[in-house]
């Protein structure tokens, strides 16, 4: 683990060094709104790049900007008018509100497909969940949002379909503190079904597949001649191995929990991360998207790192030499 994490640091070091150099050389950079604007001058833009330190060369302000960032001050926020942690942080709650729940009932749901589908192979349920999962992989997730959308909040169930809760709420409105649950809930109904059924194909696919290799080991004939009982063998024996494909998905994802779902967040019109960087890309906000996609590439990196210990706890072979 001390070794993987030595290695990281040089590896988060050169993704930040080109996330910088691409959104530095974008078509205007971070004066790209201000040059639409006609009432501002080439004086007033050569100004603005004084102030901002932009007439300094690239790599002089790449360390500037690292120098920041080691001390916590991810810069300032041109689209929201904020520091960009700040920023992050408010946005953090409803994030890790919907990606939280989409995970745990994709995980979940999946899971159990995988397992029933495994136990009852090429029977009608094997082949009705292995074409339900086959859907859920290839349908858009922006299509699937719209058609949510138009089959229960206009010609179906009326569920809200836009937010977190129901502004129009005299309530909510007067009061911000007032929680109400049924109405959160009615919200993240939709979303969380969009989110979970890509999710939800991809578990039950990989658990399949890997429940099914597990189940002709010799270790489960083994246990199966000395009398267990299949429930036993399957979960005492079976599971924690057939896990660790599950676990590999599992670990690559949490990134996507903290960062959002940009294109359901946008649809949905979700206040969350995801929706948070595609107003930054609008806006060419280069701070926001600096402190996001860096933020993103450290989970990423600390995901795999998470991913190979659960590994070794799972099967106690897995060494790293």
């Amino acid at each position: 683990m001390v070794r993987r994490t030595l290695q990281a640091i040089p590896l988060l070091l050169l993704i930040s060094m080109i996330l910088y150099l691409i959104l530095n050389n974008a078509p205007g950079g971070a004066l790209a709104p201000y040059l639409q604007n006609p009432h501002i001058t080439p004086a007033d833009i050569e100004r603005l790049k004084h102030n901002l330190g932009m007439d300094k060369p690239l790599p002089y302000r790449y360390v500037v900007w690292l120098g920041h960032v080691l001390t916590g001050d991810l810069g300032y926020s041109t689209s929201n008018s904020e520091p960009v942690l700040q920023a992050l942080l408010e946005r953090l709650p409803a994030t890790l509100e919907l990606m939280g729940i989409s995970t745990l009932v994709s995980v979940a749901v999946g899971v159990f497909a995988g397992i029933v589908s495994a136990v009852k192979q090429y029977s009608f349920t094997d082949y009705f969940i292995t074409t339900l999962a086959f859907f859920g992989q290839s349908i858009p997730v922006f299509w699937f949002a719209l058609m949510m959308q138009l089959l229960f909040a206009v010609h179906g169930i009326p569920l809200p379909f836009g937010y977190m809760i129901q502004l129009p709420s005299a309530s909510i409105a007067t009061n911000p503190d007032v929680f109400d649950l049924g109405d959160r809930i009615s919200h993240l109904i939709m979303p969380v079904i969009v989110l979970s059924l890509l999710s939800l194909a991809v578990y039950s696919r990989f658990m399949r597949s890997s429940l099914l290799e597990v189940l002709n080991t010799d270790y489960m004939r083994t246990a199966a001649a000395k009398g267990l009982s299949f429930r036993a063998i399957l979960f005492k024996h079976g599971l924690k191995n057939a896990l660790i494909p599950v676990v590999t998905i599992l670990a690559l994802s949490l990134p996507g929990v903290v960062s959002g779902a940009i294109v359901t967040e946008t649809i949905f019109a979700w206040p969350g991360m995801g929706r948070l960087f595609f107003n930054a890309i609008g806006q060419s906000d280069i701070a926001l998207l600096m402190g996001y996609l860096v933020m993103v590439a450290f989970l990423v990196v600390f995901s795999n790192l998470l991913a190979d210990v659960v590994y070794a706890w799972l099967d106690p072979r897995v060494k790293y030499d």
